[in-house]
């Protein structure tokens, strides 16, 4: 982090960097994808949630796909743009851009689960993180077929996966703190898990 003296030079960098980003990670790509291949409002299918996995339940694979590329697009975008000025200026960005999809002012702050921006600014970040917390994604997609456990355990890995490979106290903290935002976001999912009544990857809500 910046000397606390030169905090009123690096402001509007740091302000500016999570702003942009913020903007960039609040683009509704499922909202938008779905809209313009005539399938109404995501909101109104499934579970209602704007991201790639609720886009799934439309059958439509390819924009499936299109949604999670973009997801995750618009967070490593934010990442690597911000990391030309400096590492602290990525790690916000990477914030900023999760945040932005988590709360869109777009949709009165009400956006999807985060899950494919956050693994886009992971893989920005670190390469060999990312890996990880993809594998860890699949392999338990394969073995349970649950996207939304997937997802948790995926988010549980990386701040893991951070520290083993990296020893990087600042991104650990980042990392941890968006998997924490991505569970609270799956709170309901986590209920049904439980219950043992959520449903798999496929299948209709």
């Amino acid at each position: 982090m910046p000397d606390p003296i030169s905090w009123s030079h690096v402001a509007p960098f740091y302000l500016l960097a999570f702003a942009g980003s913020y903007l960039l990670g609040s683009v509704p790509f499922g909202l938008v994808i779905t809209r313009l291949f005539g399938l109404g409002d995501i909101r109104q299918i499934g579970s209602g949630n704007i991201g790639a996995t609720n886009v799934l339940r439309t059958g439509r694979k390819g924009l499936a796909l299109l949604t999670l590329i973009c997801d995750s697009g618009k967070g490593a975008a934010a990442v690597l743009v911000a990391a030309l000025w400096g590492p602290d200026l990525a790690l916000i960005a990477a914030l900023g851009s999760v945040l932005g999809h988590l709360f869109p002012v777009w949709l009165k702050f009400k956006g999807g689960k985060g899950v494919a921006t956050t693994l886009g600014v992971v893989i920005a970040l670190s390469w060999m993180v990312g890996l990880v917390a993809c594998l860890t994604w699949l392999l338990t997609a394969l073995t349970l077929r649950m996207s939304s456990l997937s997802a948790l355990m995926a988010m549980l890995a990386t701040p893991i996966a951070v520290w083993v490979i990296h020893h990087d106290l600042q991104m650990v903290e980042l990392t941890a703190l968006l998997a924490v935002l991505v569970w609270v976001r799956h709170h309901e999912n986590i209920k049904r898990l439980i219950k043992g009544e959520e449903p798999k990857i496929g299948q209709k809500k």
